[in-house]
């Protein structure tokens, strides 16, 4: 009779860090990436509670159990490049003999079927360890730390400014809350537009952490004070960030009760609202709320839905007075819903009104990891993805103020968007500076489940698509398979990351540009392949500007007559 493992998800004398140089403990920098990128993000710089295995999100884990992650580096050590290693939520179940094409880890987290596919039957399959939540970059190893989502973020605020705001936020007030893994980029995104941002969490430390990084500009914990700050930076159009020590779901109704509530122009939310035990209920203290949540989970959920409900009530009068109001992606809308709020999806999530068009042409969160932990090989990477994209400005401001304002927390990484037919173009030159000796050690490369073809997400990415298909989940299946078949080093399919259990289906890709041919025949599949996805799906959804990339760029959609020719530049390839 097999025995059922040990089971440890806390361990506080565990600090992982991943290794440096160009020495390997694999047999080949295809398995020594996946060990390292695992590594990385359970290093202390980068996750937010490494002793429990959790990277961020809330419950967002690397591995489901230490037993599990001693077991996961042991067996990618072992791993031929003709094996492939299988984890399910977090947990190494089995190697399979492959091909040296195949992915060398496939990965799925978190997948429950249609009417289990809630937080309490996930709950009690994870408190038995038979289960853990992957988040999106948690459980598929490719979490770079706040960066990973500040040039999203930064997107996303600058399309705001361009809409609404003349192209930049000077002169306006941004109020958001949550500072964690995923919030922490958004004051240095609204100052990177000119803004000035009043940003309220309750954990004081995630908005120390946040200024330690030069994400934040100062931490206050009287909300006069700070919104006196904020306030002068705005009419000074001046570029400030201010942290408040606070619960958003009091704070903002007693921002509206003020006459201050007229210099508010955008107002947003990124708390930890798509799992309920990780939102702090009104009258709970931080020093209780693990305690309570672990409690009695079903009441703690209950004060969470009501607190959200106040909180979301707060974002809708802002726009009744004419502010600028999103879900920035943490369905904190539904949760208000539930709770009885019956304007709670009165605003819109961020994808449609602002990402949606950079879909259509393929454009989403092209990431990139030093594994030589070099920060030297990110300088060349810079210098050299401006020189292949001359006339791309955008690109430009966003690298020059990223070596500015970024600090490097784990293995050096950089983050940027590049569209369909623009990755693959990235992804080879890095694999040439790898084999020229430019970089000192091959550079992993990957990106957010958060894409333009990766995610069914209704409450989020797939949000109000022009055909009605918001929920339809074909697509990030389609989107894993592919990148499966194009050389993939990990592929990983995950369920409700980003906004919780019963809400998303998404899959997530990683290779490692290691110099050699076989890496760039794999980099130049995939590289297309998977960016295309995002165009195909908004083809398909009837978007004209992703029907005009796919004519432009040679992508062959076989049931429009006037795209269904074959791509000889590709089909060369």
């Amino acid at each position: 009779m097999t025995t059922k493992p040990t089971f440890t998800q806390h361990d506080s004398s565990r600090v992982i860090r991943a290794d440096r140089g160009t020495e390997i403990t694999a047999k080949s920098w295809q398995t020594e990436a996946p060990k390292r990128m695992l590594m990385n993000n359970l290093d202390p710089e980068v996750a937010e509670r490494p002793e429990d295995l959790v990277v961020y999100g809330g419950t967002g884990r690397a591995a489901r159990s230490w037993e599990a992650y001693d077991a996961i580096v042991r067996t990618l050590d072992d791993l031929e490049d003709d094996e492939t290693l299988l984890v399910q939520s977090g947990k190494p179940v089995g190697v399979m003999r492959t091909h040296e094409w195949a992915p060398r880890v496939l990965i799925a987290n978190s997948n429950l079927v249609g009417d289990w596919a809630n937080w309490e039957h996930f709950r009690e399959l994870e408190a038995e360890g038979l289960m853990m939540y992957g988040q999106m970059t948690a459980g598929s190893w490719i979490y770079i730390a706040t960066q990973g989502i500040l040039q999203g973020t930064y997107e996303t605020f600058g399309a705001i400014a361009e809409k609404r705001y003349g192209g930049t936020l000077a002169g306006t007030l941004t109020i958001t809350g949550g500072c964690g893994g995923m919030g922490g980029a958004q004051p240095l995104s609204v100052t990177l537009n000119g803004g000035a941002c009043l940003i309220i969490d309750v954990d004081r430390t995630r908005l120390d952490r946040r200024q330690a990084k030069r994400y934040l500009d100062e931490v206050d914990t009287d909300l006069d004070t700070a919104l006196a700050k904020v306030i002068e930076a705005k009419k000074n159009k001046q570029a400030l960030s201010v942290g408040l020590v606070g619960n958003a779901a009091e704070v903002l109704p007693l921002i509206l009760d003020r006459d201050e509530a007229a210099e508010v122009d955008i107002v947003t939310d990124q708390t930890s609202a798509h799992d309920p035990l990780s939102y702090l209920p009104i009258g709970v203290s931080v020093d209780d709320w693990h305690e309570e949540a672990e409690q009695d989970a079903e009441k703690f959920t209950i004060r969470a839905e009501e607190s959200m409900a106040k909180h979301v009530r707060a974002m809708v009068e802002f726009q009744d007075r004419g502010a600028e109001v999103f879900d920035y992606g943490n369905s904190i809308r539904d949760e208000a819903r539930k709770a009885g709020y019956d304007r709670a999806f009165d605003f819109p999530g961020f994808v449609p009104p602002y990402i949606r068009p950079l879909f259509c042409e393929g454009l989403g969160p092209f990431r990139w990891v030093a594994l030589s932990g070099d920060p030297k090989d990110i300088e060349v990477t810079d210098k050299a993805l401006k020189e292949l994209f001359p006339e791309n400005q955008h690109l430009h401001t966003w690298l020059d103020a990223a070596n500015e304002y970024v600090e490097f927390e784990g293995l050096p990484a950089r983050i940027c968007w590049l569209g369909y037919k623009e990755r693959q173009q990235a992804g080879l030159l890095f694999n040439q500076l790898v084999a020229e000796g430019k970089i000192s050690a091959p550079i992993v490369i990957g990106r957010d489940h958060l894409d333009s073809g990766s995610v069914a997400s209704p409450y989020r990415e797939t949000e109000s698509m022009l055909d009605g298909t918001d929920a339809v989940a074909d697509w990030p299946l389609l989107n894993a398979m592919v990148n499966t078949s194009s050389g993939a080093t990990w592929v990983s399919i995950h369920h409700g990351g980003g906004v919780g259990i019963g809400r998303s289906i998404h899959a997530g890709q990683v290779s490692v540009a290691d110099g050699t041919e076989l890496a760039a025949q794999k980099l130049a599949r995939l590289l297309t392949n998977d960016p295309g996805m995002g165009v195909i799906r908004h083809v398909d959804a009837g978007y004209d500007r992703a029907s005009e990339v796919a004519g432009e760029r040679g992508q062959r959609v076989p049931m429009i007559p006037e795209l269904d020719k074959r791509d000889e530049e590709s089909a060369a390839q």
